[in-house]
């Protein structure tokens, strides 16, 4: 019963690698390849319950799929390069050792570092009873992994989707590095410093001049000082130094207005104000300032209005932006970057303005911000800034704003717009193809498919450069005096090859002469090698080519494996990650997705569905489920079969709960469970079915019942396990054992098996379905609960052919048993032994009855009863009546069918037609089978035993 999980599942596992089982499924299987390519983890940090969800279903998928005769090979892999393990290593140096550090031996730390993390994991995911190519799994540091890497940025580069450029790109000043969507968080609760600011208008273009001296506002007026003034709102104070343009939206309706102050408030350093129509009333509250409409303009009138920047000598126009700008918050005019925003950046290259960018790679202000130089944008510049404001008199407003804003998802510190030469994926050249291959994978859930939809729809171009040391590098020289780019077909196949024999590495160990192919080599020294590396994303959506072998010029690592893959499985959270990069990559290059399906899970939460954190104390940590705490008492060893049980059990589409009380609940199924399969064996323990077993046709109804429900219970599992459905596994599983087995057919095989002669009929037949039904449900488990099927097997009192349950294949239930005839007569009087139930417990709470041998039981049928009356003739036509008779289904000693009412009835019940009535049986108690039988003491040579008892002993 306790199955001593810490010793025997490792037994186990040493079992399958001692056989090479999942090696030789993989391999010998006749049925069609099955591809699951798995997503790399990060190589960094322990495990968490998150990997466990993540690479048990994808265990139980690939299990299943060895035992339905596929060959499934799965590879696993891990994400090796990037920030996270580059900021370890150089936590891990002193400072003197950090000052000797050179890229290649920083290279040369991270690598081995990545290396240790992956050999902690891979022990953890092989301690749940993974299979997979553990001795081979494929990590993005290796060096034909990053072959294909550079063969897919090459095809890329070749197809006219790879460019440089100065963009604005989200900038990470606490990891000085451009990031990508995939790498930004948006936590709840960050707020910023908002201003309202008026710029001063220096000269009006002649339409709105006229429009204006008509209202009475001559042009002199207005560009004076203290005249007519554009609002602005901005929640990045810090921007304002690199303003170059206001933009309006040419469609909307703009108020020109004169202001009054309110009671004390300071009046702004202008007269008039020019606001979006709509917003007016509004901003006369949040303002503290009576605006009153001196004429409306549409915005297209406002183009070409010259304004004075409030804080630098700079005189800078309004401009027509696009359709981001609205109402629905600020002015309606909006202050415009282009260094620092991307609808900036498009409205000012529209006008041809320059990507002004005063901030440097640490988030300081430079020598372009005049007097704001050396503040930092995220500490102290925009306190500085807005100061600043005030003292000019053009500070309308300032107020803290809670808004969503990203957050630099590995340091949790917030990041920036900021315009710097970057080397970008673009996206639209092949956005449409990227959609049309979405539309022919099969998403599951379906909604996954308008997640990433929308996201490839809306996304801009990816910035796929870092300026980073730990990764796969871009390979491009620079010309040393005009900046001209070297990026062709020959060096691009020349770097490649040299990473395919020595690593990326030796973009680093080597200078241009050594690096450049030989048609360059003449003018080596003209050249510089770039330093930037690859996005991480760019690594890891490069597996379908460095793992599926999906790009010519590349072997694969597996050639079992398919490309496009049967399924990725990940986190929903990917379809803006992985599954993304990878969609972008294969279709840059090829033209269709890398995958035929698509499969999400949610995320991991406690029972109360909070996330899990080390604050909150509520992180289940899955090495202490399953091999126990420090303190066993309080956290035992609960086994890798209970976390895996754990994964079935849920609703994976959502995200799913785990904490103390669910790990209990789900140990108790997992013992019923084990339970259940050790009665069953027990019972087999002189049973050889080559010699015992009895033939079908043969069986009595209640057997063929218990195999027509284990038929069932295949078909319907099968159908769960084929839509990854498992929770509805899980659901049959408890059914199944808890209903059908123990509380009916077990329940009432004691007497068959306890009490019958050793090779009587009754026994041997009920023993050949308990081992028919044994096997198949060590099948059906074995997906799941692996460690507990194998066990099964390996207990099995007599001898099969295969020595491991995953031999056997899937389970099957022979055409015969699938009888749905028996199921409406079964059902009838499992409905009528539940009524006899109730009564018999109600006496035995009463003290009137122990056991349910003591009594006996009369029924009598009327009216409305005629599918019950119909289903007991259907039993008394039963060829084996020895163990079809519904005295021993019911579990008493005598069953009377009509007549009259016995003279002490203990309990009286009427339902449909049926009155069942209970009283003491007859007769004596017979010590061996406890039947009260009246022939008890005729048998001199055993006294206390009835005549039945005799006759199996004689």
């Amino acid at each position: 019963m306790r199955a001593n999980s810490q010793v025997r599942e490792p037994e186990i596992q040493a079992f399958w690698a001692e056989r090479r089982l999942y090696e030789r499924l993989s391999e010998e299987n006749t049925g069609p390849c099955f591809t699951l390519h798995d997503g790399p983890p990060y190589a960094n940090g322990a495990l968490h319950v998150g990997h466990a969800l993540n690479k048990i279903l994808k265990d139980i998928i690939n299990k299943t799929a060895l035992l339905q005769g596929k060959r499934a090979r799965f590879i696993p892999g891990w994400d090796c390069h990037g920030l996270p393990i580059e900021l370890k290593v150089l936590q891990g140096l002193k400072s003197s050792e950090r000052a000797e550090l050179t890229p290649v031996s920083l290279r040369k730390k991270a690598h081995a570092y990545a290396l240790e993390q992956v050999e902690g994991q891979k022990a953890g995911f092989r301690r749940w009873g993974i299979w997979a190519d553990w001795d081979q799994p494929y990590l993005t540091l290796q060096k034909d992994y990053e072959a294909a890497q550079i063969g897919v940025f090459g095809a890329m580069v070749l197809a006219g989707h790879i460019y440089r450029g100065l963009k604005p790109v989200h900038w990470s000043p606490s990891s000085r590095t451009a990031l990508a969507e995939a790498e930004l968080e948006y936590p709840d609760g960050h707020s910023s410093p908002s201003v309202f600011a008026a710029f001063p208008a220096v000269e009006l273009p002649s339409g709105l001049a006229s429009t204006l001296e008509q209202a009475g506002l001559g042009p002199d007026q207005a560009t004076a000082q203290g005249g007519l003034a554009v609002a602005i709102w901005t929640t990045t104070p810090w921007t304002l130094p690199a303003n170059l343009a206001v933009s309006v939206n040419e469609r909307l309706d703009y108020a020109i207005c004169a202001i009054e102050a309110h009671g004390d408030n300071p009046a702004p350093a202008a007269s008039h104000l020019v606001v979006a129509a709509e917003l007016r009333e509004s901003l006369e509250t949040s303002l503290g300032l009576t605006l009153n409409p001196l004429v409306s303009v549409k915005g297209a009138a406002l183009e070409g209005l010259q304004y004075r920047h409030p804080l630098l000598e700079r005189t800078s126009p309004i401009v027509i932006g696009g359709d981001y700008i609205t109402t629905e918050a600020g002015t309606g005019l909006v202050h415009t970057a282009p260094g620092h925003g991307v609808d900036d950046f498009n409205t000012g290259r529209k006008y041809k303005l320059p990507v002004l960018c005063p901030v440097d790679e640490a988030g300081n202000l430079t020598a372009e911000a005049g007097p704001f130089a050396g503040t930092n944008v995220l500490k102290d510049a925009n306190p500085t800034i807005i100061s600043a404001l005030e003292e000019t008199g053009l500070l309308l407003k300032q107020e803290r704003y809670e808004h969503r804003y990203p957050y630099d998802w590995r340091t949790k510190k917030p990041t920036i717009f900021r315009a710097t030469e970057q080397w970008f994926a673009s996206v639209e050249g092949f956005r449409q193809a990227a959609l049309d291959a979405i539309a022919q994978v099969e998403w599951l859930p379906a909604s996954g498919r308008n997640r990433i939809e929308a996201m490839v729809s809306e996304r801009g171009d990816w910035c796929i450069s870092r300026q980073r040391t730990w990764g796969v590098p871009i390979p491009v020289f620079y010309h040393r005096e005009t900046g001209e780019v070297l990026l062709n077909e020959a060096t691009l196949s020349h770097i490649q090859g040299l990473i395919a024999e020595h690593g990326a590495d030796v973009w680093w160990e080597r200078d241009e002469t050594g690096l450049l192919p030989e048609a360059y080599a003449a003018e080596a020294s003209q050249w510089r090698k770039g330093t930037d590396t690859m996005d991480v994303w760019f690594d890891s959506g490069s597996s379908w080519a460095g793992v599926l072998g999906g790009i010519e010029g590349t072997s694969s690592r597996a050639p079992q494996l398919h490309y496009p893959a049967d399924l990725y499985l990940e986190g929903s959270d990917q379809h803006r990650g992985w599954f993304q990069s990878s969609l972008l990559t294969s279709v840059a290059v090829n033209g269709h997705a890398p995958y035929k399906r698509v499969l999400t899970h949610g995320f991991t939460l406690d029972e109360k569905g909070r996330k899990m954190s080390k604050s909150l104390g509520n992180v289940v940590d899955p090495a202490v489920l399953v091999s126990g705490g420090k303190n066993l008492k309080q956290e035992p060893p609960y086994g890798a079969d209970v976390l895996r049980l754990w994964v079935s059990s849920v609703d994976y589409s959502a995200d799913v709960p785990l904490g103390p009380g669910i790990v209990k609940q789900l140990a108790d199924v997992y013992r019923k469970v084990r339970n259940t399969a050790r009665y069953l064996l027990g019972n087999l323990h002189d049973f050889d079915p080559s010699q015992d077993a009895v033939p079908y046709e043969e069986l009595p109804l209640l057997d063929q019942w218990m195999l027509q429900r284990t038929a069932s219970l295949i078909d319907s599992v099968s159908g769960d396990f084929e839509r990854f459905e498992f929770y509805r596994f899980f659901q049959a599983l408890q059914n199944f054992c808890v209903v059908d087995l123990s509380n009916v057919y077990l329940d009432i095989a004691k007497d068959r098996l306890y009490v019958s002669g050793a090779d009587d009929f009754r026994r041997r037949s009920c023993q050949t379905v308990l081992a028919l039904v044994v096997e198949r449900l060590a099948g059906l488990i074995a997906p799941v609960l692996c460690h507990m099927a194998e066990d099964i097997w390996q207990n099995l009192p007599y001898s099969v052919a295969e020595t491991s349950v995953f031999e056997r294949g899937w389970p099957t239930a022979p055409e015969p048993w699938r009888q749905s005839a028996l199921e409406q007569p079964m059902n009838q009087i499992l409905e009528l032994r539940a009524l006899v139930n109730r009564q018999l417990e109600s006496c035995r709470s009463a003290a009137k009855l122990g056991a349910s041998l003591e009594a006996q039981v009369q029924l009598n049928l009327g009216e409305g009863s005629a599918a019950t009356q119909a289903a007991l003739h259907w039993l008394s036509e039963s060829a084996h009546p020895k163990v079809d008779n519904l005295a021993d289904w019911l579990l008493v000693s005598a069953l009377q069918i009509g007549g009259s009412s016995p003279d002490a009835v203990l309990a009286e019940a009427s339902e449909n037609g049926i009155t069942v009535r209970i009283s003491k049986a007859d007769g004596h108690k017979c010590e061996r089978c406890w039947h009260y039988e009246s022939d008890i003491g005729e048998h001199a040579a055993h006294p206390t035993l009835c005549g039945r008892c005799v006759g199996v002993l004689t």
